[in-house]
């Protein structure tokens, strides 16, 4: 059989999308299904929001590209924007999480060579997590099925488990630069950091003279209810990789670092022909007049915790499949005691209902953050009725 013209390296299902409205995902066939999937955690307004689609809209009319070789007016007005609202004093604009991951490890790096410890090159990372698909990212993730087939990797990572400060700690040497983490793993499971340990990577950055570098493509932009995770635990990293939600659905990264940890990053250190297009710079804008309005981030926390109580009273009537919930805000993660990714399928293909597979046999709930009760209440019911018609396999 020939191969398709698309590259077939995903595993696609039959929901065909063509439109979208707020929560909602409609096919060519005209089926209507319940978007708790959010293009795994990007679509954070949901479908064809008025203030993002006016945006991309007015600066299409005006301006969609140019170069970084000249002045980035939108550029310079978003960075400010999210300096403003963040730890960071200096942005790089990406198209994506990989490369706002790649941009975080280089600048890791070119720190210690700019401040005379060019032996510093090597990034503690942990286990579970997902940092991309990259040559560099899969090489910063400990995990297999993303690694194999792909060798030679890049040297420069070594791996501890999860939320063990110990281990982490126990692998400092000479040649450490410092520590990349995501404050809560999306893929790995939805599994949020203790307090305890990313406090502690922290101390340890700090007293041994490492960076904190973390990833919050997938928890960041007000996921958790907070514009940024790891507000949550009191602490700032160095530099962190945003992505995903950013730009609502269009194209867009960033690269946030203190300007003591950018110190190395000057001028042909780093580049990108897309990054920060006027464009992206619009959709980002956009984002951040919703996120940053008053209220919108204690709504999140509010509308999570709903959804979270709804969850837990919904789980006793189905104990047979599902253990626990956990997570922050609106990034979500039922723990099944069956297959997680069969049983995704199943709700999506019979009752409507999109969520997304992760590790350790969790369902991702990722909805817009612009949901109500209303999505909730229909959200519980068809999860339900997907979990009363489900049969798992014999040897689950």
């Amino acid at each position: 059989m020939p191969i398709t013209p698309l590259m077939p390296v995903y595993p696609r299902c039959d929901v065909r999308p063509v439109r979208g409205e707020g929560a909602y995902l409609i096919s060519e066939e005209g089926r209507r299904f319940l978007d708790f999937a959010s293009g795994i955690a990007v679509n954070l307004l949901g479908h064809g929001h008025p203030v993002l689609t006016k945006a991309i809209q007015d600066q299409a009319a005006t301006l969609i590209h140019v170069s970084n070789l000249y002045g980035s007016p939108q550029g310079e007005a978003l960075a400010k924007r999210l300096v403003d609202a963040t730890f960071a004093d200096t942005v790089f604009f990406t198209n994506s999480g990989a490369e706002a991951v790649e941009c975080a490890i280089k600048t890791a790096r070119r720190y210690h060579f700019a401040t005379g410890k060019p032996e510093r090159t090597t990034l503690i990372a942990f286990q579970n997590a997902f940092h991309g698909r990259t040559i560099g990212t899969i090489s910063a993730t400990d995990q297999e099925k993303l690694r194999s087939g792909f060798e030679p990797l890049l040297p420069g990572f070594r791996y501890a488990p999860f939320d063990d400060l110990a281990a982490a700690e126990a692998l400092i040497d000479d040649t450490t630069a410092g520590f990349l983490v995501e404050p809560v793993q999306g893929e790995g499971g939805i599994r949020p950091a203790s307090p305890e340990f990313l406090r502690g990577l922290r101390r340890l950055a700090d007293e041994r003279g490492l960076l904190l570098v973390l990833d919050e493509v997938q928890c960041g932009m007000a996921r958790t209810g907070m514009l940024y995770a790891h507000e949550q635990y009191g602490i700032v990293p160095d530099v962190m990789a945003s992505a995903k939600g950013i730009g609502g659905g269009f194209p867009l990264g960033a690269c946030l670092a203190t300007e003591k940890a950018a110190s190395g990053m000057v001028i042909g250190t780093h580049g990108s022909t897309y990054g920060g297009n006027p464009l992206a710079m619009a959709a980002g804008g956009a984002v951040l007049d919703v996120v940053l309005a008053p209220g919108f981030l204690d709504g999140v926390r509010a509308t999570g915790d709903r959804l979270r109580q709804a969850i837990e009273q919904m789980i006793p009537n189905h104990d047979q499949l599902f253990e626990s919930v956990r997570g922050m805000g609106l990034m979500l993660g039922l723990k099944m005691k069956s297959d997680s990714r069969r049983f995704v399928a199943h709700a999506r293909d019979h009752h409507g209902l999109l969520t997304v597979a992760a590790g350790d046999n969790v369902v991702r709930v990722l909805p817009p953050l612009t949901i109500g009760q209303a999505h909730i209440d229909e959200f519980v019911s068809k999860l339900s009725e997907a979990a009363r018609s489900y049969v798992p396999p014999s040897d689950d």
